[in-house]
């Protein structure tokens, strides 16, 4: 079955390609207040160009998540490139009617975005689904999280398949490299 994202969004605005995507359900019994706080980003999985070309480059970053108290997800994520320009991005997702599911509309890319945290250990790691919409076009973006900088290589096994099931090449699946934190901004 195709998500409904996708093709509410094709009946809409018309679709020019269209990749396969899953409906991946959220996580059963997903707890947004335990989700909050410091995580890692440790893994990324996509076969979208922007991700492919620059793959090589990329390091890992500090994502910061806090429920809201109406049930959405605020995220900050920051990164720091090779030459120690920092990065970063604010975003709130909106809840949806499943818990565990959440919606966002990304201005600087111009694409909006369908979320699920589909396998969570609350105080270990997080692995996320996101399909990205733009212009018709749609692409699958898998996230792992940790609490540390070190994901365990079951772990990172478990995050390859997944990816791997929903249609990433296996290429295409990388774990980032340790990375220095952002200094906080000053206000």
């Amino acid at each position: 079955m195709r998500n409904a994202l996708p093709i509410l969004v094709c009946a809409l605005v018309g679709c020019t390609h269209v990749l396969a995507v899953l409906d991946i359900a959220p996580m059963a019994d997903f707890d947004l207040q335990r989700i909050s706080g410091r995580w890692y980003l440790v893994g990324f999985a996509t076969n979208a160009e922007w991700f492919v070309s620059r793959k090589a480059l990329m390091r890992g970053g500090v994502v910061m998540m806090w429920p809201t108290p109406d049930g959405d997800l605020d995220l900050h994520i920051s990164n720091m490139n090779a030459t120690g320009f920092c990065w970063r991005i604010s975003q709130l997702a909106s809840k949806t009617e499943t818990p565990g599911r959440f919606y966002y509309r990304n201005e600087l890319w111009q694409n909006d975005n369908d979320m699920r945290i589909v396998d969570i250990v609350y105080d270990t790691y997080a692995i996320d689904y996101t399909i990205k919409a733009k212009d018709g076009v749609f692409e699958v973006l898998n996230t792992l999280y940790s609490r540390t900088w070190e994901a365990h290589p079951d772990l990172q096994e478990k995050f390859r398949q997944f990816s791997i099931h929903t249609g990433v090449l296996p290429e295409n699946v990388v774990m980032l490299e340790k990375n220095a934190d952002c200094p906080e901004v000053l206000s």
